[in-house]
């Protein structure tokens, strides 16, 4: 069994309009947009990360939002909620305000002896927000959204799949081990985590494949310390028969990706180096940023990509 997995690094999401993501995230939910970026495989696309201050992992949920995009349709072999932490009593607030916001799909509901408030992001994403009175990770307050209620950073992701087994013994390897389950939901934890250290696994077998799209989650990734730790990782999980891209400089962190028995689109990142290799702290998600390899695209992006209305 693996250890130097420490829990959610990032996830990463498809949207159809930029302004609107970017509304969403930093005014209604209140998150920090720290970096405004382009895909890399497609530079007229924007990738745009929304994090607590400083973009620390396990609180970066990140968007490529495709103009042209298609509807996702919900369904196994996919990352079916992703779930923020807020605190406990802030419940009430946050229905009121996504309420006051439009937000749509919302329930309250009570799930392994912690209440959570499920809502729909723009595109349908499966969104949901948790009451942990254990997480004491500091948020982001300049928001909107005081920091008595504000979110703290990803609690879990919820996996569909037709057959977890394989899926949780992949987990496992990874170093997370069962806590609880309830009805045809197994939870498993990391212990010692970064505080997003839970991955919840569905399983529905008699359920329809899932129709990436707008709404739809792209891939979940997990944090490891350094480089260092990344090459264990893969080398571990090559040994054991997993075909692992090799490592990819994303600039603000080192990936490695590859496909879980489930289907679902797993990266492992490294918390270095960071986003505030290009940007000073206090100006995070500023600016737009291009990889190297597309800088001189610039004055055509800056005219192209959609302005977010900052």
């Amino acid at each position: 069994m693996l250890d130097q997995i420490k829990g959610l690094h990032h996830v990463t999401a498809m949207a159809k309009d930029a302004r609107q993501n970017n509304h969403f995230f930093t005014h209604t939910l209140g998150l920090r947009r720290v970096k405004k970026t382009v895909n890399f495989d497609a530079p007229d696309v924007y990738h745009l990360y929304y994090a607590d201050e400083v973009g620390s992992p396990g609180s970066v949920m990140t968007y490529f939002p495709f103009p042209n995009i298609g509807q996702g349709h919900p369904g196994v072999g996919e990352v079916g909620t992703t779930v923020f932490s807020v605190p406990e009593g802030t419940l009430d607030f946050w229905e009121q305000r996504l309420t006051d916001e439009g937000v749509t799909g919302l329930a309250r509901e009570e799930a392994f002896g912690q209440k959570r408030l499920r809502f729909s992001g723009p595109d349908g994403d499966g969104l949901a927000l948790v009451e942990d009175r254990a997480d004491t990770r500091a948020p982001w307050h300049k928001g909107g959204v005081p920091a008595d209620e504000a979110i703290r950073g990803f609690h879990s992701v919820s996996l569909r799949l037709r057959d977890g087994g394989a899926t949780e013994e992949l987990l496992r390897f990874m170093g997370y081990e069962e806590i609880d389950r309830s009805g045809n939901i197994r939870r498993l934890a990391i212990k010692n985590g970064n505080g997003a250290d839970v991955v919840d696994i569905e399983t529905l077998p008699g359920a329809r494949f899932a129709a990436p799209g707008a709404g739809s989650v792209h891939h979940v990734a997990f944090a490891v310390e350094n480089r260092e730790r990344q090459l264990e990782v893969r080398k571990a999980l090559m040994d054991t028969g997993y075909q692992v891209t090799p490592v990819i400089d994303r600039d603000y962190f080192w990936a490695i990706y590859f496909r879980t028995p489930g289907g679902v689109l797993f990266e492992v990142s490294t918390n270095e180096p960071g986003f505030d290799r290009d940007e000073d702290t206090a100006h995070l998600g500023e600016a737009l940023k291009l990889p190297l390899q597309h800088q001189h695209l610039r004055p055509f992006l800056e005219r192209h990509l959609q302005p977010l209305g900052d």
